[in-house]
């Protein structure tokens, strides 16, 4: 986030406080974000005088992130039951809803033969899963008109989901409103909005990881490029949200500051797993911690000047909550991995995928007992902070 970004998104200021949901991607890891968002629906609830309506005005979303603020924004005209109804969404998943590994019957029982069908499958298609069980599970479970319904009664004002270009390298923040041609949206180095009907395509260019999930063409400026995960090259995710006029932001990521080291001082060298695991956290991650700590440094240094020059400047404080998994859900996917997929697993052990823990593995791991895993985690990392989750919400 730029003090720009700060600025411009100032210049206009809504009547009423706007509070916004950010949800940060990392496949499969993001059912952590259910857990979080169930506790929160249960705790309003408890509260004396507390309203039924839905929590948040706007929402954005990257990459698996994106799916779920899909979905929320096509049942928020059910209020706080849309956090439930999310939960629900998200246990009748498993990885055969979200993709497909074409592995020819004989490669099936080596590791050996079966990394060497992954990479040329890769070779082939530019990923090395099949995203259409995905494609059609989002044709089933996301109403598109819902979302359309929930904006035009003003159950939410903006749903935003990110993709970046493999086409220019240009990260794009698409943004659905009851009124996308009244916007021209927003462009700053390297970062462009676009105002335009979201639709089931863009939640898979959001969702689209690098060499897991193929490219998902889009048009922009009157031209078609190819987009893929939204969490690449994303060095400000909170500013759609600021943008779209949000005053308070609660942002949910599904990363770890540290990772457990394996194998103490003796560790051997990293591996392709270990590389890629590294790469999908750094991209999922980092930013967002950077992200945070800047906007609550802006608050600070807002909230200390006299009130006389602070209602001068073309500044507003901002409010953000930030939500991580207290533990490492890479460990939580080791212990999960005999649920992966048999032909996965052994390509993944295959490339040596698997030898040093389950950081890859746990962007994949979409079966039952690893969503239950994670949601329970989010429930009760929310009821740890309810305090600060009640004061943020009133």
């Amino acid at each position: 986030m730029t003090l720009d970004t700060t600025i411009n998104s100032a210049l206009v200021r809504p009547l009423h406080q706007t509070r916004a949901l950010v949800l940060m991607g990392g496949g499969a890891r993001t059912a952590y974000q259910v857990g979080v968002l169930r506790a929160l629906a249960a705790l309003l609830r408890l509260q004396p005088g507390a309203s039924m309506r839905f929590p948040f005005q706007v929402l954005v979303g990257t990459s698996a992130g994106a799916i779920n603020a899909a979905f929320l924004a096509s049942a928020a005209t059910h209020g706080l039951d849309a956090l439930d109804r999310l939960a629900g969404f998200w246990s009748r998943l498993d990885s055969r809803h979200v993709y497909r590994l074409e592995l020819a019957r004989w490669a099936r029982w080596s590791r050996i033969t079966a990394a060497m069908q992954l990479w040329a499958t890769a070779r082939r298609q530019g990923a090395v899963l099949d995203s259409m069980p995905l494609i059609d599970t989002l044709h089933r479970r996301i109403s598109l008109a819902g979302i359309d319904e929930a904006l035009l009664s003003g159950a939410v004002q903006a749903l935003a989901v990110t993709a970046s270009s493999y086409s220019t390298g240009v990260h794009w923040t698409f943004c659905h409103t009851a009124r996308d041609l009244a916007h021209p949206g927003w462009s700053r180095p390297g970062r462009r909005a676009a105002f335009q009907h979201i639709g089931i395509e863009h939640l898979l260019a959001s969702s689209a990881i690098p060499f897991l999930f193929p490219a998902m063409p889009l048009w922009v400026d009157e031209r078609r490029e190819y987009f893929g995960d939204g969490a690449m090259r994303q060095i400000s995710p909170l500013s759609p949200a600021m943008h779209l006029g949000a005053h308070q932001i609660l942002v949910i990521g599904v990363g770890q500051p540290q990772r457990t080291v394996v194998g103490g001082p003796n560790a051997r060298e990293p591996g392709f797993g270990d590389i890629a695991g590294h790469a999908l956290a750094s991209v999922f991650h980092d930013t967002l911690q950077a992200d945070v700590e800047q906007a609550q440094r802006v608050t600070r240094t807002l909230q200390q000047l006299p009130r006389e020059v602070a209602a001068v400047l073309p500044y507003r404080p901002l409010e953000v909550l930030a939500l991580q998994p207290s533990q490492s859900l890479d460990a939580l996917a080791l212990k999960q991995l005999p649920h992966l997929g048999a032909p996965l697993r052994r390509a993944l052990a295959g490339l040596g995928a698997l030898a040093n823990g389950a950081p890859l593995a746990s962007y994949l791991l979409f079966e039952p007992e690893f969503v239950q895993t994670l949601v329970a985690l989010g429930e009760r990392d929310a009821y740890a902070r309810k305090h600060e989750l009640l004061a943020f919400f009133t």
